[in-house]
């Protein structure tokens, strides 16, 4: 056990190596900042996919029943989701990706569930709760390309 002669003595040697290395090479003024920037960018194709919404008001005038239609991408993956009611006040969420799904969830809070991926990668879930909700998707992009995409949440 270090008594307290010994431990004002390190801290002593710790702050004149911490002066020493202060003249000779400072930490740049911005380092913080940049590196707060840097974490955000390195997830940001996982965090914040473009979200676009795509003819809700359209859709709500041609049909009686309540749809949605959500438009996902980062430059590499596109997602399209068509939400609908069911009549039980349920949704169905129908989805196409434009790269080859090996895996397909949709996760509500600590709920998930899987969907298989059908003719032209097409995908679909029934009887989901109406919540917030966010898809995750592990993708095939070209050769041997794996992937995870995964939505924002969005409401169902």
């Amino acid at each position: 056990m270090m008594d307290a002669e010994e431990f004002a003595g390190d801290a002593a040697l710790f702050a004149r190596l911490r002066d020493t290395w202060s003249q000779i090479d400072p930490v740049p003024a911005d380092l913080v900042d940049r590196m707060v920037a840097a974490v955000a960018v390195a997830d940001l194709s996982r965090e914040y996919e473009m979200l676009t919404l795509v003819d809700t008001a359209a859709a709500a005038v041609r049909s009686e029943s309540e749809t949605t239609t959500l438009q996902f991408s980062d430059g590499t993956v596109n997602v399209l989701l068509h939400v609908s009611a069911t009549a039980d006040g349920r949704r169905r969420v129908d989805g196409w990706v434009d790269a080859v799904p090996l895996a397909i969830v949709l996760v509500q809070g600590e709920s998930e569930m899987a969907s298989e991926s059908v003719e032209n990668n097409r995908f679909a879930f029934d009887e989901v709760a109406p919540g917030l909700a966010h898809v995750r998707l592990v993708v095939r992009t070209g050769g041997d390309d794996v992937r995870e995409f995964q939505t924002p949440q969005f409401e169902i």
